[in-house]
């Protein structure tokens, strides 16, 4: 039976989502909220999310809404019995990421969040070869995430303040390479970030650097850019071994993948993947986790430790010292 969706928030990225769950048989949508003007999607809106809670048509709500809103928003659905999806980061600090884990929890509704990258094909491979030990020990990470999206984005828009985005790049791009460095390398133990505005008239900075240690593996170095014209890759360099995805294009309109891989006494091997839906092999991954067909892919200690060192990345941005990742 498909499940019956709510899409909450149609700005940008809720525009894309509407019509991508309308392509999957395990999605029906119910209904938009959104409280400013309202693109027609050919879905009834509301303004209210309360009377979206209310909706026995509605099983699960699609959270596309400001970062500050998370938390609130996954408690007050997992009290309403419904199962969420909500966008990357699922909160600003790691107290409040937990909090909703287990309002989820204690309703007993399935969380998921739009981490997409990890549904990659080529991301998959890394992590598979990774996990099996081909790699040897894992070392070191080194990923971006660079686009020039934002550049078009009036300067009030909730993306671009410093409220929302409190590390300029991080919440828009970074936080999908910490993330699939959580996925690899486990809780990070410290980090040290810079975020500097050099190429844009983006106030809350277009440039960033990390450098996260992990607490029982090596290090992951992170570069996100708001002020360049798009770029993604992602390496992993282990003992035995390294590993390097290139995207041929932005996520959104994916054209494809480039993965190299180079093991110790064989020969390295490229291999090229074509274009793939991750964004909707997330959804349905959901829809799976709810139907009780497979667990979510993205484990919800991972969900936490990745919000934990998006906290510290944030004060390392404001202080400009090296700060411990919380873990309580």
């Amino acid at each position: 039976m498909a499940l019956g969706v709510a899409v909450v928030g149609l700005g940008w990225w809720g525009r894309i989502i509407v019509p991508l769950l309308r392509t999957s048989e395990k999605f029906r949508v119910v209904a938009g909220v959104e409280v400013g003007a309202a693109p027609d999607l050919g879905v009834p809106i509301e303004k209210d999310f309360e009377k979206v809670l209310a909706n026995p048509a509605v099983d699960a709500v699609v959270l596309c809404t400001p970062h500050t809103l998370h938390a609130e928003q996954i408690i007050r659905a997992a009290r309403a019995k419904k199962h969420v999806f909500c966008e990357k980061p699922l909160s600003l600090t790691r107290a409040d990421v937990v909090r909703a884990v287990e309002a989820c929890n204690e309703s007993k509704v399935a969380l998921a969040v739009g981490h997409e990258k990890r549904f990659e094909p080529p991301i998959q491979e890394v992590f598979r070869a990774a996990k099996a030990g081909e790699l040897g020990a894992l070392l070191q990470i080194e990923a971006n995430f660079s686009q020039d999206k934002f550049l078009s984005l009036a300067s009030d828009n909730w993306r671009l303040s410093g409220n929302e985005a409190p590390a300029g790049p991080l919440t828009a791009t970074g936080i999908h390479l910490l993330d699939l460095s959580v996925g690899l390398m486990g809780r990070a133990a410290r980090v040290f970030a810079s975020v500097k505005q050099l190429g844009s008239q983006l106030v809350n900075g277009d440039t960033l650097g990390v450098l996260v240690s992990f607490e029982k593996s090596g290090n992951a170095l992170l570069s996100a850019v708001l002020a360049t014209p798009f770029d993604g890759r992602f390496a992993v360099y282990g003992s035995k071994g390294w590993m390097e995805v290139r995207d041929k294009a932005h996520p959104e309109a994916p054209q494809g993948w480039v993965l190299t891989k180079n093991l110790r006494g064989k020969e390295k091997e490229t291999r090229t993947y074509e274009p793939a839906k991750a964004v909707l092999a997330n959804l349905e991954a959901f829809a799976d986790a709810v139907a009780g067909r497979a667990p979510y892919p993205v484990p919800q200690e991972e969900m936490i430790a990745n919000v934990a060192a998006l906290e510290a990345i944030v004060r390392s941005a404001r202080s400009g010292k090296v700060e411990e990742v919380q873990d309580r």
